[in-house]
């Protein structure tokens, strides 16, 4: 990889991650404009950001297999050590879905635990099984985006996730003109069908990646001794994934808590209702930094060299997509996105304008956030990440009750404000880390930057 860390240089390494996210952030505004155009938008609005919800958190244990994928994934014997291991987490995670949807243990969760009105609680309850096979498809997709990863083939992880897309739209549209059946069995199914596609896809483009594993990785393998313990047990896979897990468990947790308190909030269907559609919109703009944590562990350098250069295309990006979020926000093209292309009542979108523009600020910290995490990580202290997310929902923890509750604020605003402070509280923690990590590595903030 080239030494220069020029602008350009690095949006060109950055543009075709960035295209992925794009693409995916593309499925939540359509399953949501698609669930808004059949009958009792309203309910199956809810019901599909509460079963979305409970999705991601079975989900967040096998979300990091494909980091674990591109870093432990040396040689044929640590593939199949690593496969046998993510099998059994989908295994685990799948059955976690499946306890959930015993009909007493639902109950309770759903109707006494949450107060879904029983008119959502019922569609929650197919649309959960719908996405039943959707934690065991993203562990296995991911695994093997990470040997395609590693093995330099990026373009192709892009290319599965066109699959994955075009599978998700054929679903939905095919449903919608012809079989029509709830809003909210709509997107789960299109959301299960697409992702067991990209699965697929992932798997036969990375056979040609595994067949050029060695049987084992060579002793000199490794540049970093720290890196190589001798033969990679289960017992290390395990003890290296585990804060991996932890943190992506923590962090998607936040959206069934919210879902949680808004249920006991004011205005509680709507809030469910229009929560998944702003939250689908934010995250239109903040996926431009979520693909910037992998550009800036490859590209700044073991001791943080090209740092300077690296912050200043952080900086623009940040400014850049909070900029065009507000230009919805704060225009007349909130109307049009929320009832025009989302498909929602005036009613609805009403709901949706307030907690959209307190938001606005989250596509540039995501950014910060991005960048933080990458210092961390190439410094080896992953340690803070973990615990500024805990910090970060621990935060929107105690910030919601009292903004929803006590304050009688309209669940989903009070739900923006909570995720907005948290944010901040994460950032925050993350500047002092960030700074020993540099100081450690001897960057003085004078080292070149081509």
């Amino acid at each position: 990889m080239t030494a220069e860390r020029t602008q350009k240089a690095i949006f060109l390494f950055w543009l075709p991650l960035a295209a992925t996210w794009l693409m995916m952030s593309v499925e939540g505004p359509f399953l949501a404009a698609v669930i808004a155009r059949l009958p009792e938008a309203r309910f199956n609005l809810a019901a599909y950001g509460v079963a979305f919800a409970f999705a991601l958190l079975v989900e967040a244990p096998v979300i990091m297999i494909m980091s674990a994928s591109t870093a432990l994934a040396e040689d044929l014997l640590k593939f199949r050590r690593l496969r046998n291991f993510t099998y059994s987490l989908n295994g685990i995670v799948t059955v976690v879905q499946l306890l959930i949807l015993i009909p007493a243990v639902f109950s309770f969760v759903m109707l006494d635990l949450i107060a879904l009105p029983p008119e959502v609680a019922t569609l929650v309850y197919g649309a959960l099984w719908l996405l039943l096979p959707w934690p065991a498809a993203i562990g296995h997709r991911r695994l093997y985006q990470g040997l395609l990863i590693r093995d330099g083939r990026t373009r192709l992880v892009a290319m599965g996730t066109v699959v994955r897309l075009t599978t998700m739209a054929s679903t939905g549209l095919t449903l919608f003109l012809f079989v029509k059946p709830h809003g909210a069995w709509v997107g789960a199914a299109s959301l299960s069908m697409g992702v067991m596609a990209e699965a697929v896809a992932s798997h036969l483009m990375a056979l040609r990646s595994l067949r050029s594993l060695p049987e084992a990785a060579p002793s000199n393998a490794s540049e970093d001794p720290g890196d190589r313990e001798g033969e990679l047990t289960y017992g290390r896979i395990l003890r290296f994934y585990y804060p991996l897990a932890l943190t992506s468990l923590i962090g998607l947790a936040a959206q069934p808590m919210m879902t949680f308190f808004m249920g006991r909030a004011a205005a509680p269907v709507e809030s469910l209702a229009v929560f998944p559609v702003v939250v689908s919109l934010v995250f239109l703009f903040r996926s431009m930094g979520l693909s910037f944590q992998e550009v800036s562990i490859a590209l700044i350098g073991k001791r943080h060299e090209h740092f300077r250069p690296l912050a200043r295309f952080a900086l623009v990006l940040g400014i850049g997509a909070s900029g065009a979020m507000a230009l919805v926000a704060f225009t007349p093209l909130s109307r049009f996105w929320f009832e025009i292309v989302s498909g929602l009542t005036p009613e609805l979108a009403a709901f949706a304008i307030l907690p959209t523009a307190i938001l606005v600020p989250i596509p540039f910290m995501s950014v910060l956030l991005s960048f933080q995490r990458s210092l961390l990580v190439v410094g080896r202290r992953t340690r803070p990440i973990t615990l500024a997310t805990a910090l970060e929902v621990g935060g929107i923890a105690l910030l919601f009750p009292l903004l929803g509750w006590r304050m009688g604020m309209v669940g989903v605003t009070a739900a923006a404000v909570a995720i907005l402070l948290g944010r901040v509280a994460a950032n925050t923690f993350l500047m002092s880390p960030c700074r020993g990590v540099l100081a450690a590595g001897g960057w003085q903030g004078s080292a070149p930057e081509g």
